[in-house]
């Protein structure tokens, strides 16, 4: 197979600014919860089973979008998932109360998860062999650095000059629609359905032999720590900083940026794990985000000091959440099953540490305080690192289409 440079850079362009739309559609209600919530009379409860709903949405359509991507290809999968989860984010803002809310966010998570593995898969294809962890880093890099680091400033920014936190919403549904329609002119339709149906085995892309695969089910479970992590940090750390740290919510909008500059560990962790192998960059990362955290609760309203912390804490833990669903899995298993590999290990992470970790934070949170979500936060990073240190296997820097022997990939 040959790589067409100018084509890598574009489609790679093209799926980051998509990425960094579903975090933007998918965190933007964080920021405008601490208003939200005296206009709906919603608790951190309510916020918790927000956050929960649309994870878990989000993590059953990575499942299934995964092996439908396999079959009907990624392109298209891609562009009507964009289309539908930006005109849903506008809805968001006619919601009038919780049902109405999880509702929305429930479709959102549909949507969005539909999106999320064909666009890893579709970068990881288009990239060179040299280039995979780089790229994929750089695309994954865009969703908490519009999320959680651009989306708290354009959230309070727009706050000021719109009627009202409703029309945020609005405002923010229309970038996606317009890369829908570039997307669908430019990238290519990938050959995944034809070449597949003739060069992979019989029952191809089915779970059951994806999880066969050991490095699969150990990505898994990692993938489910990291997610506990930021999904909770990202929920919940708005409502901290204004309620329990009493930072004004321009401090807090710059506090929470540092979350977003984090992002940069996706772009560099993965590029340090394509030179030096992906479980020490993992291990190393786990290890500085733990003490990081470690010093969070000790951190008092200093908004430059809570800055630094977050960056370096989210930075490590983009780092291996980039490495893991990228290059980690789509290297180990063969070709035809990738996009299914990397749908399970989004979609599990997503079910279980996107939606249950966060409602189980916020019902915590609700009786105990908010400053329980730090310790939730800590205890899913230590579980992380065992479990890379433990369970990962050194596979070195493996060239996405390489064919791995039933005996070499599975248990």
């Amino acid at each position: 197979m040959t790589w067409n440079r100018r084509y890598e850079f574009k489609a790679v362009g093209l799926l980051a600014l998509g990425l960094g739309l579903v975090g933007l559609d998918r965190f933007l209600i964080n920021p405008l919860f601490p208003v939200m919530q005296k206009d709906l009379g919603l608790n951190y409860q309510d916020l918790g089973l927000i956050s929960g709903v649309l994870a878990l949405t989000w993590g059953l359509a990575s499942v299934y979008a995964g092996r439908l991507a396999d079959r009907i290809g990624r392109k298209k999968v891609l562009v009507v998932a964009l289309t539908l989860f930006s005109l849903l984010v506008a809805t968001t803002g006619l919601a009038s109360g919780l049902i109405s809310l999880l509702t929305i966010r429930a479709l959102m998570g549909l949507a969005e998860g539909a999106y999320v593995p064909p666009s890893i898969v579709a970068t990881v294809m288009a990239a060179k062999p040299a280039r995979v962890g780089l790229m994929t880093g750089i695309q994954q890099m865009a969703m908490p650095l519009v999320g959680l680091g651009l989306g708290p400033v354009l959230a309070v920014a727009l706050l000021k000059v719109v009627p009202s936190w409703h029309w945020v919403f609005a405002v923010a549904a229309l970038p996606g629609l317009v890369l829908a329609v570039v997307m669908a002119k430019v990238l290519h339709d990938d050959a995944t359905p034809a070449v597949a149906q003739q060069s992979a085995p019989p029952q191809s892309g089915r779970w059951p032999e994806v999880l066969h695969y050991r490095d699969v089910i150990v990505n898994t479970a990692a993938m489910v720590c990291y997610l506990t992590c930021m999904i909770t940090l990202g929920a919940f750390m708005p409502n901290y900083l204004t309620d329990h740290l009493h930072l004004s919510l321009d401090q807090m909008s710059l506090v929470l940026a540092g979350m977003g500059g984090g992002s940069a560990g996706l772009l560099i962790l993965p590029a340090l794990s394509d030179r030096f192998g992906r479980k020490p960059v993992m291990v190393v990362a786990l290890v500085i985000e733990l003490i990081a955290l470690g010093l969070l609760p000790g951190m008092g309203a200093e908004p430059g000091r809570l800055f630094a912390i977050l960056l370096v804490a989210m930075f490590m833990n983009a780092g291996v959440v980039g490495i893991t669903v990228g290059p980690l899995t789509s290297g180990a298993v063969p070709r035809h099953l990738a996009t299914t590999a990397t749908g399970i290990v989004v979609g599990v992470g997503e079910v279980l540490g996107g939606a249950m970790a966060p409602a189980v934070a916020g019902a915590m949170a609700h009786r105990l305080g908010i400053e329980v979500i730090l310790a939730i936060a800590l205890a899913a990073c230590a579980a992380a690192l065992a479990l890379v240190a433990l369970g990962v296997r050194e596979l070195g820097a493996p060239q996405p289409h390489t064919k791995y022997s039933t005996e070499e990939g599975r248990s």
